[in-house]
Order: structure tokens, then sequence, then C-alpha cells
């Protein structure tokens, strides 16, 4: 009787990688080793994306604090030297977040932000 090779493992890890590649166009759902370069480029795609959504997030909490700004006749780099002067210690995402829902809060932060700029005119 001949001797088993990596019977049971080889056919659990085929198994594996296709299962994690089903849903792919043709022979990368099928093929083994094309699923295994499908799946490496899907992680690796997965991971860059993972760190340019962060990037791009950032991007939309400062647009949308720009717009707010704009609204009350306000810069966003005054706003957020102002908001540093006065040592409010909020991030740009609750910072927008506070621009959509709640409107006076934000209203409040500005003119905190002017009082705190005005001020140091003053001093200088």
């Amino acid at each position: 009787m001949p001797r088993a090779r990596k019977g049971a493992a080889r056919t659990q890890a085929r198994r594996r990688v296709l299962r994690q590649a089903r849903g792919y166009y043709g022979t990368k759902s099928r093929h083994k080793q094309q699923a295994k370069v499908a799946l490496m480029r899907a992680g690796r795609n997965a991971w860059t994306h993972r760190r340019l959504r962060r990037r791009d997030m950032r991007s939309l909490w400062i647009a949308r604090l720009t717009a707010a700004c704009r609204m009350r006749d306000y810069r966003y780099s005054l706003f957020v030297g102002g908001l540093q002067r006065a040592g409010v210690l909020l991030n740009r995402k609750m910072l927008s977040e506070l621009a959509i829902q709640d409107p006076t809060t934000f209203d409040v932060l500005v003119n905190m932000a002017k009082k705190h700029l005005a001020a140091k005119a003053r001093a200088a």
C-alpha cells in the first residue's frame, strides 16, 4: 500500500483557500494557486485601503468644518487656531459632528475661537 503524503492536510488547505476565494471571478475561485494569489492581493489592497479610508475621513471632517465656518463668516484655519489657544481638546471628527448635530454649540465654539484670537492680537 503506498504511503499517504499530506492527504488530509492538503485537502483541508485547498478547501480553506477556495472557501476564502468564493465569489471571485473565473479560475481565481476554482484553482488553488490562482486563489492564493488573488487572496494575497486582496489582503494587500484591504490593508492599503484601510489606511486610505482614514485619510479620506479626515479630509471629509475638515471639509465639513470649513463649510460650517464659512456659513458663520469665519475661516477654518482661524477657527482651529483659536480653539487651540482656548485650550479646547476636541478633535476634527467631534467638531464636525457638533457642526451637523448641534449648531448652537458649534456657534459657541466659533465665538470662543474668535475671542481668543482677538485677545492674542491685542496682546501683540
